[in-house]
C-alpha cells in the first residue's frame, strides 16, 4: 500500500497542490492526464526523486517522506527506462542487488526468477545497444523487480512501443503484476492502456486531481466536464430544470425542446453526458414531445474498427456507437428519419 496525504510541490509555474492519493496493497492504479499535468513529477515525489514541499508519504503504513530514494522499497521505471549502455542485460537488472549488497548466489537466484517470468533470459549476455523498445522494456522492468520492492513504479511504460504490440504488453504488464502481487501505479495518458491493466485510476490536470474512481465510474459518472471529455465521452449537452419527480428521485429537464428525465434532484440549468455506446436508436420518427425521444437525421457515419460512429442532427445533436451488426439492422441511409431513446439510467448530471 501506499499512500500520499496533503502532497505539494512546486516548481517554477507548476504545481502539485495538496494531492492525496492512496493505492491499496496488490492494486493497480493508473494516473492519466493530458502532457504537462503532473504525473511524472508526482512519481518523482513518491519515489524521493524531488524532495515535497509538504505532507506525508506512506508505504505499509511506514513514514518515508524523509527517507532516500534507496531506502523507500520502491521500484521505479522511468519513461526512457534510464539502462546501463555500457553494462550487459544481466549487469543492468542486477545493478540494484549489487548496490544493496547481495552476495553472488542470491543475486543470480532473484536475476533468474525475473527473467525467466519476462522471458529474455536469453538475452542476459547481450548489449543494451542491440535489443529493442519492447526489450528494453522488459530489462528495466526485471530491474525493478529482482528488488522485490512494495510498490512499483511505471512512467509511461508502454509509450516506445508500436501500437500493434502495446495492447499485448499491457496484458503482461498486469499479469506480471498480480504474479508478483506488487502494488502499481501506471502513468498514460492513452485510454486503451487503463483498459486491460487498471482496477482504478485517477486523472490530474494541472497538479490537482479531478476524480479518483473505477474506469466504469470515470468513463460513465465523471465528475465534471474535464473529465467527460478526457474520457471521450462526445455528448455533453445542457438542459433547464422543470420539475422535480415525487420524492426527489427525478427531475424533468428541457434540452431544446426535448423533455428527459434524468436520475436525481437537480435545480436550474445543468450539464449532463450521456456516453455513445448508450444512445439508443430505432427507425421511424419519434414525437418531438416524447420524454427521453428525440427524432434525428442521420448526418454523417464512420466505420471506426469495433463500432460504427453516427452523427445525428436534431433539435439535440447527438452521438452514437453501434456495433457492426446493429448498424447492419438499422439499415440507415443519410437524411433517414430516425429515433434516438435514451433511458434516464444513462444520463448523468455533472456536478456543479
Amino acid at each position: 500500500m501506499i499512500r500520499a496525504d496533503g502532497l505539494s510541490y512546486s516548481i517554477g509555474d507548476f504545481k502539485l497542490r495538496g494531492l492525496s492519493l492512496e493505492v491499496a496493497q496488490g492494486q493497480y492504479f493508473v494516473l492519466l492526464g493530458p502532457p504537462g499535468s503532473g504525473k511524472t513529477i508526482l512519481l518523482e515525489c513518491l519515489c524521493g526523486l524531488r524532495q515535497i514541499r509538504s505532507g506525508r508519504i506512506y508505504i505499509d503504513e511506514y513514514d518515508v517522506t524523509n527517507r532516500e530514494p534507496r531506502a523507500r522499497n520502491i521500484g521505479y521505471v522511468p519513461q526512457d527506462y534510464a539502462l546501463f549502455p555500457h553494462l550487459s542485460i544481466e549487469h543492468n537488472i542486477a545493478f540494484g542487488l549489487r548496490a544493496k549488497g547481495y552476495d553472488r548466489k542470491a543475486i543470480l537466484n532473484r536475476v533468474g526468477q525475473a527473467v525467466e517470468m519476462l522471458g529474455i533470459e536469453h538475452m542476459l549476455k547481450r548489449s543494451v545497444k542491440a535489443i529493442s523498445g519492447g526489450e528494453r522494456q522488459r530489462v528495466a522492468l526485471a530491474r525493478a523487480l529482482v528488488l522485490q520492492p512494495k510498490v512499483l513504479l511505471l512512467d509511461e511504460p508502454v509509450c516506445a512501443l508500436d501500437e500493434a504490440t502495446r495492447q499485448d504488453v499491457c496484458a503482461e504488464l498486469h499479469r506480471i503484476q498480480r504474479q508478483f502481487s506488487v502494488t502499481t501505479i501506471h502513468v498514460s495518458h492513452n485510454l486503451e492502456e487503463i483498459f486491460s491493466v487498471a482496477d482504478k485510476a485517477g486523472i490530474l490536470c494541472k497538479g490537482q486531481f479531478q476524480q479518483i474512481g473505477s474506469i466504469d465510474t470515470l468513463l460513465r459518472k465523471p465528475h465534471n466536464e474535464f473529465v467527460a471529455r478526457f474520457m471521450r465521452c462526445e455528448n455533453i449537452l445542457s438542459g433547464q430544470v422543470i420539475q422535480v419527480g415525487p420524492q426527489s428521485e427525478s427531475s424533468t429537464l428541457l434540452c431544446g425542446k426535448v423533455r428527459l428525465i434524468v436520475p436525481g434532484h437537480h435545480q436550474g440549468q445543468v450539464k449532463f453526458v450521456i456516453r455513445p455506446e448508450n444512445v439508443l436508436l430505432f427507425t421511424g420518427e419519434g414525437h418531438s414531445d416524447s420524454i427521453n425521444e428525440l427524432p434525428v437525421n442521420l448526418s454523417h457515419f464512420r466505420d471506426c474498427g469495433n463500432y460504427v460512429r453516427m452523427e445525428l442532427k436534431g433539435d439535440v445533436d447527438i452521438v452514437a456507437h453501434l456495433s457492426h451488426p446493429a448498424f447492419a439492422e438499422l439499415n440507415a441511409k443519410s437524411q433517414s428519419g430516425l429515433t434516438v431513446r435514451l433511458r434516464p439510467e444513462d444520463i448523468h448530471v455533472l456536478a456543479g
